[in-house]
């Protein structure tokens, strides 16, 4: 073909490229592949400049060349030689320069853009192409719009683009960015400030340029407010400040107080466009979140006017609420269609996080307080939803006054107006998970009632809906003995508004409370356990019945059931529900057979056989041959990725997620199936950890299958769970072929864990693959592992210590700011070492695994550690680190104790300084140690115990020994230890006046595994009648009688033989105390016991 001819027929097919036809268009695009790479960057060019050219086609020419040079530059330009390269660069400025059409000007700086990134000498750092540099100037110089733009435009996308001259060349670069900040376009002054902010986030480390280009942020701020003021163009200018506030908060610091007012007052002006209000509450948002220290120092006096200005955007509803009185589908309840309102809403979480409670709450709590009682209903919509959305990031310091709180919300459950009633079940529900077991504990009176109330008025289904949504999370963390108290209230509730609804669905389609109350019901029973068994027979029928007969396109209503049925099961037990788990399994036969990753009931359906196969046990295994093919294929699914242009970015695609990757381009991945393949990898974990050798047939498909998903980056969760499994599949083996078949699995396994635990980059991932090192150890046995493998895990211990004072190290010189307050620094490190704590609570636990599994041998491993762990416990340190460090140390005493002797001196003054500490859970684990000390057969370390005893009091007796969840635990911690210490170590001491506080410090209702300790001494000490515990003539007796029932009724014993035999004799104990009925009902009247206890009593004695 000649060359006038080659180039028609290639312009031909750039025309089928275009083409609607998909089939046409597919046909051209496989053809164009096939075309070799060094023919196309010359068609491509010609194509462009050929007269007459459509527009379009001339456009996708660029398109296409850009993306060809992206991707194979190396491949392709090395080939032209200098002059070539040197002639095409030389066109492009001719080009740009003549170029008349505005859409394909675009393009064409796109690929200059892209040619000049590619010209910076990868070695030197030199930008090669001379002449990019003048045709910037001559641009700017212009007095074309467009030409400016395109020489704003090619440093905003190649910041770098002068390579290693840029420093020299920063005079000249503000003076650029000067003038056309100031520019009489508005397009041009847009350009500017896009080219600015890419230039100097680009120079972030470079102090000096940074300082120089500082001083043009009044400007900044004036072409943002007279975008605000003229809306001449879109919210451009203020994303870029918000970027600025992202990633250089510093420059914006001389105008903190400007900037946040003019975003203020941009929000606060509700006829501006939406999107000019979002970008101005992102500004204010970053700047919290990035400069929060900035902004408590500099702006205080700003803050009510950010919190405002967030519930002010939450206020912003739609006055007709027939639309959102129409919803029939839970699943579509957390998706609001007001979009101003959802950006109020997580802005105002966002704040909350990054300013924290001490700041937010005393201001938020006055603001939401004017909200609450005005007349408007969507101003108490808006203060009832900002409560449950603090919640997170003020959790410490609203606690302690959490019952305060829900006395506030409560009321609005009988508001007039029905969203207002939603938000306050959506209050109660958020709040009873964020401060969960607290609330449930002071507030059960309150919340259950009410929301009981609001469950059964299902005149409002999407009232009543959430009112049962809130019961979910308010069981999730119930303590048994309270749920229970509730029990039948709940349950008459449930099963009326159960009939009543599924009547409804009958009759109107209409399922959204039906399909709630499900979830409730499923909750109710997953807390309630063994006590829901006397309405199992009334339940079942029902739900087996919905599950048979609702239609076959309900499918989240048949996923709803089959959950709540396989919840109740678990609850129940084997005994009681193995015959209908058999019918369930049965039933669902046919379905099981087609279920696809992207059905909806898939996640219900394999959650439920996991549920299922826990109570089963064994039994379950004869459903493996049904269940295990769409579990594994759901497991294998590879979801499709792709790399787009930022030009060929899809619309709002929900089965895909794209994220940029930088240079215009975005890595995409197509999320639908992942979930469920997540899913499915989690039930694999389960099946392993309860079928055990009933499971072994699928062992070497399961462990080849993990072992890939170890680099599995779409999805952590699917990487969690190929670390879990594998202890499991270890046990699966272990029955059958011992120790030779379970390092047959190892050795493999090991081999990619270490590999997978150097490369991972995220936090909880890498806690989860150290921690199935440490169950790893416990199924291997001392047997199964050799001196090297044992090295090879002190090394990876070592090496995730350095690497985590790295990151310490690199968390506190960002925090080091000029503006921090010391104590609120330390706690924003604390909150992020939190985080990060993970990594050393796994390491402890591989620590305890080792101790236990291979005795004291393994303190040769731990020992070389050592230097890691000591630094850990400096006061200066966060208090996860001091938790942790001495997590370790306690270990070392009670599995070690002869070898951890080289340490007694640091270790006992660490531990003893932190049981003053003021985080409860170091004082717990320093309580903790000094427990472990009594109890281990080292006598050298009982005068130690025993020395601490003062301390241990002063750390039960203090003020806030109970104040909260973990501060109740530690006490009771220490009660316990002080229990150990008095039996195995006083010999003989006087320990009169710790007796005499002794039972006045109990009872211990919350720390189940040390219960044994505290009562099984407090019965040693009633059965001998010392009189410091029962006190003169008796005097204690209504206090011990209320300490035993509260034990007893409150179930504080683990289902051990030890625990269980102390528990007896407390019984017998008790049974002792009504030695005659007038005296006993005189002690009875002063024990102060509650009804629910009451009956406990009573029970206690008809036994």
């Amino acid at each position: 073909m000649a060359a006038e001819g080659h180039l028609e027929a290639f312009h031909g097919l750039l025309t089928a490229m275009l083409s609607t036809e998909n089939e046409q268009r597919s046909a051209a695009e496989k053809q164009y592949e096939e075309i070799p790479q060094a023919q196309k960057p010359t068609l491509l060019f010609q194509i462009y400049r050929l007269p007459g050219v459509a527009e379009e086609h001339r456009s996708l020419a660029l398109v296409l060349l850009r993306r060809l040079l992206s991707s194979s530059w190396e491949e392709i330009v090395p080939h032209w030689g200098n002059e070539n390269l040197a002639q095409f660069c030389n066109e492009l400025i001719s080009a740009a320069q003549t170029e008349a059409s505005e859409n394909v000007r675009k393009k064409l700086t796109d690929l200059i853009s892209e040619v000049a990134r590619n010209r910076i000498d990868d070695n030197t750092g030199a930008q090669t192409w001379g002449e990019i540099a003048q045709f910037i100037h001559h641009c700017s110089e212009a007095d074309n719009v467009s030409l400016k733009q395109m020489a704003l435009s090619i440093i905003e996308d190649v910041p770098n683009v002068l390579g290693n001259d840029t420093q020299s060349c920063v005079g000249g670069l503000k003076s650029l960015f000067e003038k056309c900040l100031q520019d009489a376009s508005p397009a041009v002054r847009s350009s500017a400030l896009k080219a600015y902010v890419s230039f100097i986030i680009e120079c972030d480390d470079d102090d000096k340029t940074v300082k120089t280009l500082g001083t043009l942020a009044p400007i900044i701020i004036k072409v943002c407010e007279h975008v605000v003021n003229t809306e001449e163009e879109d919210d451009t200018p203020l994303q870029c400040l918000a970027d600025l506030a992202t990633s250089l908060p510093k420059v914006l610091q001389p105008h903190l107080s400007a900037v946040i007012s003019l975003c203020s007052s941009t929000i606060q002006n509700k006829e501006k466009d939406e999107s000019y209000r979002h970008s101005a509450m992102e500004v204010i948002t970053s700047l919290c979140e990035n400069a929060s220290n900035m902004v408590k120092k500099r702006a205080a006096n700003h803050i009510p006017e950010m919190l405002t200005c967030c519930l002010l955007m939450m206020t912003e509803l739609e006055d007709d609420i027939s639309e959102w009185l129409a919803v029939d589908d839970v699943e579509a309840e957390d998706v609001d269609e007001e979009e101003t309102v959802a950006v109020g809403e997580s802005s105002l979480d966002r704040i909350a996080c990054a300013l924290n409670g001490k700041v937010i709450v005393p201001i938020f709590l006055q603001i939401v307080n004017q909200l609450l009682h005005d007349d408007d209903w969507k101003k108490r919509h808006a203060g009832l939803m900002g409560l449950s959305t603090i919640g997170e990031g003020c959790q410490r310091t609203m606690e302690p006054t959490i019952a305060d709180v829900v006395k506030t919300i409560v009321p609005y459950l009988n508001d007039p107006h029905p969203r207002v009633r939603y938000a306050a079940c959506n209050a109660l529900g958020q709040m009873s998970s964020d401060f969960a077991p607290t609330l449930q504990k002071r507030c059960h009176e309150v919340v259950v009632p009410a929301l009981l109330n609001t469950l059964r008025e299902t005149s409002i289904p999407r009232v009543s809906a959430h009112a049962g949504a809130a019961l979910v999370n308010f069981s999730e963390d119930c303590p048994k003995h309270i749920i229970s108290a509730y029990l039948d209230a709940l349950m008459h509730a449930l099963e009326g508004v159960l009939e009543a609804t599924y009547q409804k669905l009958m009759t109107d389609g209409k399922k959204l409370i039906l399909e709630q109350i499900i979830t409730t019901i499923a909750s109710v029973a997953d807390a309630s356990q063994e006590l829901f068994v006397k309405f199992y027979d009334r339940l079942i029928g029902p739900l087996k019945f919905i599950l048979k007969e609702c239609p076959e396109n309900f499918k989240i209503l048949r996923g709803k059931t089959i959950e709540c049925i396989s919840l109740i099961g678990l609850a129940v037990g084997k005994d009681k529900f193995a015959k209908d788990a058999g019918e369930v399994m049965n039933a669902l036969g046919p379905s099981m057979e087609t279920l696809t990753p992207d059905d909806p009931q898939c996640s219900y359906f394999i959650s439920s056989w996991t549920r299922i196969c826990k109570v089963l046990g064994p039994a379950f295994a004869e459903y493996l041959p049904m269940v295990m093919p769409p579990i594994i294929r759901a497991a294998q699914y590879s979801p499709d990725v792709a790399v787009l242009d930022d030009d060929e970015l899809p619309g709002d695609d929900p089965d895909w997620s794209f994220h940029p990757v930088g240079e215009k381009k975005n890595f995409g991945i197509r999320t639908s199936g992942i979930e469920e393949k997540a899913t499915a990898c989690e039930m694999i974990v389960c099946y392993a950890r309860e079928l055990k050798e009933a499971f072994v047939p699928y062992v070497e498909e399961i462990s080849k299958l993990m072992i890939e998903h170890l680099k599995f980056f779409f999805h952590e969760g699917v990487r969690q769970s190929a670390a879990e499994t594998f202890p499991y599949l270890l046990a699966c083996v272990k029955t059958q072929g011992g120790v030779p078949a379970m390092r047959s699995l190892w050795v493999e396994y090991w081999k990619h864990l270490k590999d997978a635990i150097k490369q991972e980059v995220e936090t909880e991932v890498t806690s989860e693959f150290i921690n199935a090192v440490g169950e790893c150890i416990e199924e291997l046995g001392a047997e199964g592992l050799t001196e090297e493998e044992l090295k090879e895990i002190g090394q990876m211990m070592g090496d995730e210590m350095s690497s985590y004072e790295s990151r310490r190290v690199e968390r506190e010189e960002a925090e080091a700011d000029e503006d921090a307050d010391p104590e609120e620094a330390r706690e924003e490190l604390d909150e992020e070492a939190e985080i990060e704590s993970g990594i050393l609570a796994r390491i402890s636990d591989v620590i305890h695994a080792g101790f236990k599994t291979i005795g004291a041998p393994f303190f040769h491993v731990v020992d070389p550690l050592m230097p890691h762990f000591f630094p850990l416990i400096d006061v200066r340190r966060s208090y996860t680190d001091r938790q942790w460090g001495i997590c370790v140390l306690d270990d070392l005493v009670e599995f070690a104790p002869e070898f951890a002797l080289k340490y007694h001196a640091q270790l006992s003054q660490l531990l003893l300084q932190s049981l003053g500490d003021e985080f409860p859970e170091v004082r717990q684990a320093a309580a903790y140690g000094f427990g472990a000390m009594a109890l281990n057969n080292h006598p050298s370390w009982h005068p130690i115990a025993f020395a601490a005893l003062p301390a241990l009091s002063s750390m039960i007796n203090r003020t806030d020994a109970r104040s909260t969840e973990e501060s109740t635990v530690a006490t009771e911690n220490a009660i316990s230890s002080v229990a150990k210490i008095i039996r195995n170590c006083s010999n003989g001491q006087n320990v009169d006046q710790v007796l005499s506080s002794f039972v006045h410090w109990l009872p211990v209702t919350e720390d189940v595994e040390e219960s044994v300790h505290v009562y099984g001494f407090l019965a040693d000490l009633l059965e001998l009648q010392n009189p410091h515990i029962i006190g003169d003539n008796g005097s204690n007796c209504p206090k011990i009688l209320n300490i035993l029932v509260k034990a007893i009724h409150n179930d504080v014993f683990e289902k051990k033989d030890e625990a269980l035999a102390v528990k007896q004799r407390l019984v017998l104990i008790v049974k002792s105390m009504k030695v005659n009925d007038e005296v006993f009902m005189q002690l009875l009247n002063n024990a102060h016991l509650d009804d629910a206890e009451k009956v406990t009593l009573q029970n206690i004695l008809n036994c």
